[in-house]
């Protein structure tokens, strides 16, 4: 075998008992990493309901086949369980590198059960395994403890994941970090953490993955290249120049900037929270993730210092800016940095706090129930006391610690309605009513709003740019408009979710390749083959993000849900109040009838939302079907 170390990494906290695995080669050329092999071993080792945080729901860390190769953007990971936050299957990918690192020490994965009597952190230097006691970090920040487990175990280079206090406290949107500037933001998978009483997983490895590698030197040639074009490529030449923040004007210019909790499509004030204004007043350098020559990440400072934590992305500026009506720059900045030190998901932390703003100004909570706070749109002072009341689940702070979907059957009334979320997840900061396709990803998506589920609309409407044409190998030759529900649009879905998946199952960035960035698909297939020694077609890669995806829609199955949940919020089937698209409607109508065009295309049941037993097994899931009992 190559591109793998073939083995998985078992840890059972309740008796301490560690376990190394093997897997074979057939196993894994069907789920070779990452997204697939997380959903794998939900399904077969986790029966259907249990409770997100008892002992028995199973936490996957998992690496991509292409983890830590010398290629720019093969840095990511998974982690995997069943969501506290939703109750579906859970997943969060993150960069960095600690993901890289955890190859390095010769393991694909880690599958920890069970909850530890009292607080331990891992710690994996290759072959040696151990589960060391973390009382002592327990309730201190993650820069604390990041600096404490490398003090004491005597190496500033070992790369450290962990939750942080909102983890600790359960908090069903916190996240995890690694080496503070890297996330697994989305889906409470911190909480899980938590709940198990493990704060930390410390790793060193002393391995490259060119020793893993089937063609070592064409992996070599091959990052080289594609370094080298980083700084050819507009798309990816703008990320390293502005990064994310760099979209807010643009998208604020189209009228898709979402402006309080989703009610308007453009911001009054975006001059002072664009990337100019960020570049002035916040910017001090630029970082990037293992071997990757792309450079999206900022450095920051705040209150006069660097900040330990990097500087805000484009969704934190957009959930605690725009989303919340707040124009105060050093104040986004400052609450991204509390949602970092305390690990809590930015994205979910602002919007459950717009919810709650807009409860507060339609009466349905007042200054009885803040503590006093005046929570209206505009007011950073206000915004920054929920988040720290959020992580500590203190006062109105405990309810909103359960995201916008349980606070609002708390709160009663018509709260449900000021609930952005789908399946319990709060969205992105990212409009349907101009970007179709990224509605159907929040609404079809396993794991509730999720704006990488797909490739953004604007990217595939011109026949004549690169986006467009880079993706012609997959099968798309139609250019679509961002607001249409045609059945081709369907098409185009169903192909990128497929090769959106697949990049989370082999560990590449959604900013590597096409048609977001600059790796094209046969260079995707070619960084494939040089690591494993597979030599796929585009359709077979394309099979591997879908077997993924199907599995996790096995697993909601599994778990009660169906096509009603597959929607999206009242409010996004209203016009927007301003903006560039003012009055534009989205048809809930020809939503649904994109919904049934999609499912046909992918082989599952019109009216249920079901797999067929047909395709589950042309996917190399039969069992599957047996397990979820599909005829």
């Amino acid at each position: 075998m190559y591109g793998t170390s073939a083995r998985i990494l078992r840890v059972n906290l309740t008796s301490s008992e560690i376990q190394v695995q093997t897997l074979s080669e057939d196993f894994y050329r069907l789920y070779p990493g990452g997204k697939a092999l997380a959903g794998y071993f939900l399904l077969t080792e986790m029966p259907a309901h249990v409770d997100p945080f008892a002992p028995e729901n199973l936490l996957v860390f998992a690496c991509g086949l292409l983890t830590g190769a010398p290629v720019s953007t093969a840095t990511r990971y998974i982690v995997s369980a069943r969501s506290p936050l939703t109750g579906a299957y859970g997943e969060s990918e993150a960069g960095g590198f600690w993901g890289p690192e955890l190859k390095m020490a010769g393991y694909e994965a880690i599958l920890v059960t069970g909850r530890a009597p009292q607080p331990v952190y891992l710690w994996i230097h290759d072959d040696q395994v151990e589960i060391r006691p973390a009382e002592h970090l327990w309730g201190r920040t993650t820069a604390d403890v990041q600096q404490a487990i490398r003090s004491e175990l005597g190496d500033e280079r070992i790369r450290v994941l962990q939750t942080g206090i909102a983890g600790e406290n359960r908090v069903r949107f916190a996240g995890i970090t690694n080496d503070l500037r890297h996330f697994n933001g989305r889906n409470g998978m911190g909480a899980v953490m938590g709940s198990k009483n493990l704060r930390a997983i410390a790793v060193r490895g002393s391995q490259r993955y060119q020793s893993l590698a089937y063609d070592a030197q064409a992996l070599l040639a091959l990052g080289r290249s594609l370094a080298k074009r980083v700084r050819e490529h507009p798309a990816s030449w703008d990320l390293q120049q502005r990064g994310t923040p760099g979209l807010v004007e643009a998208l604020n210019a189209g009228g898709i900037l979402p402006t309080r909790n989703f009610r308007q499509g453009a911001f009054e004030n975006v001059d002072e929270v664009k990337w100019e204004a960020y570049e002035k007043q916040l910017l001090t350098a630029r970082r990037s993730c293992y071997a990757c020559a792309v450079r999206c990440k900022r450095e920051v400072t705040i209150d006069g210092k660097m900040s330990p934590y990097g500087g805000p992305e484009y969704e934190s500026v957009g959930a605690f800016g725009p989303n919340l009506g707040i124009s105060d720059l050093r104040a986004i900045a400052k609450a991204n940095e509390l949602c970092n030190a305390y690990m809590l998901d930015s994205i979910s932390t602002g919007a459950t706090i717009a919810f709650a703003m807009e409860c507060f100004e339609h009466g349905l909570i007042g200054p009885e129930d803040t503590g006093g706070i005046e929570l209206r749109f505009g007011n950073a002072e206000a915004m920054l006391a929920l988040i720290e009341m959020i992580a500590r689940r203190e006062g109105i702070g405990d309810v909103l610690a359960e995201g916008s979907a349980r606070a609002a059957e708390q709160i009663g009334g018509d709260a449900r309605y000021f609930a952005m979320h789908v399946k319990g997840q709060e969205l992105a900061m990212h409009e349907p009513r101009g970007k179709y396709n990224v509605g159907i990803g929040y609404a079809i998506s396993e794991i509730g709003a999720d704006h990488l589920v797909v490739t953004h609309d604007p990217t595939m409407v011109n026949p004549e740019s690169a986006t467009f044409k880079s993706v012609r190998p997959l099968g798309i030759t139609v250019p679509q408009p961002a607001m249409t529900f045609s059945a081709e649009k369907m098409k185009h879905f169903f192909i990128l979710e497929s090769w959106n998946s697949l990049e989370k199952v082999i560990g590449y960035c959604f900013f590597g390749p096409v048609p977001r960035a600059f790796i094209e698909v046969d260079e995707v297939l070619e960084s494939i083959r040089a690591a494993s020694g597979w030599e796929l077609s585009a359709a077979e890669a394309l099979q591997i993000g879908e077997r993924a995806i199907n599995m996790a829609r096995v697993f909601n199955l599994r778990e009660g849900f169906s096509r009603r949940d597959d929607t999206l919020p009242e409010r996004l089937f209203q016009s927007l109040e301003n903006g560039l698209l003012e009055g534009q409607v989205m048809s809930r109508q020809e939503f649904e009838q994109a919904l049934s065009i999609l499912y046909e295309l992918k082989g599952w049941d019109v009216q249920t939302g079901m797999p067929t037993r047909e395709r589950l097994e042309a996917l190399s899931l039969g069992w599957a079907a047996d397990l979820a009992g599909i005829a």
